[in-house]
């Protein structure tokens, strides 16, 4: 039985279960509730990404990359409990690329402890490059302020930092949005210009939510609109 639907049980508080989420999910072409469930699909991956400790409950679906979310209930604890994503490889280094854009539309609760993030890698898992497109609550990059930018099509406050295993260059769009357009490589050779990676290899896109709280209660995000291209 689906995680979400075991807590209602008739009439009006099955009809609430759906409204949490339930009922997209089961319509949807692909669904899981396993911590790492994935899929592919035109190109795209799709993955839970329940990683962080403590994490609850979390049920993503998908029918394109255009379209897809997540029911996660996670508690109101610190710390990230998951990063559900969808991604696009795309193996290039900056040097072989011309453009590299994205695009993007969500819609996500009002309250809670998370961000909608672009997660980038370069050289495998060497760099990590993080783009927040909005934030809500208590949550904060890794790392501390290093400068201000305005490239890609935004206004940034980026941060540098370590995960432990790899740099770590974030930015933080200076306004939340809930859909737009990105020129991911014109970031990535700002970054290159700062001299703090060389000529890397553009691995993998991923855009989703790290999410760290739902107050305890189950939340409902969506993706109305996501695409990546590259040449």
């Amino acid at each position: 039985m689906n995680k979400v639907v075991r807590y209602f049980v008739t009439g009006a508080m099955l009809t609430l279960a759906i409204a949490l989420g339930t009922g997209v999910a089961n319509a949807a072409t692909w669904s899981s509730t396993d911590a790492f469930g994935s899929w592919t699909y035109n190109g795209y991956y799709f993955n839970n990404d329940v990683w962080g400790s403590g994490a609850g409950a979390q049920t993503i679906w998908a029918n394109t990359q255009a379209n897809w979310g997540v029911w996660s209930d996670q508690p109101n604890t610190g710390g990230v409990k998951s990063y559900p994503h969808v991604g696009r490889d795309v193996g290039k280094s900056l040097s072989a690329l011309s453009s590299v854009t994205s695009s993007y539309a969500v819609t996500n609760p009002g309250s809670g402890a998370f961000e909608t993030a672009y997660d980038i890698w370069a050289n495998g898992s060497s760099y990590e490059i993080m783009l927040w497109v909005n934030k809500t609550g208590a949550v904060g990059p890794i790392g501390s302020q290093v400068a201000t930018a305005t490239v890609g099509g935004s206004s940034w406050n980026v941060y540098s930092g370590s995960n432990g295993s790899n740099p770590v260059y974030s930015f933080l769009r200076t306004s939340n949005s809930s859909s737009g357009s990105v020129d991911i490589l014109a970031i990535l050779k700002w970054i290159e210009a700062k001299g703090w990676y060389g000529n890397v290899t553009l691995s993998t896109v991923q855009f989703g939510w790290e999410i760290t709280s739902t107050n305890g209660t189950g939340e409902n995000f969506a993706t109305t609109n996501f695409s990546v291209s590259s040449s």
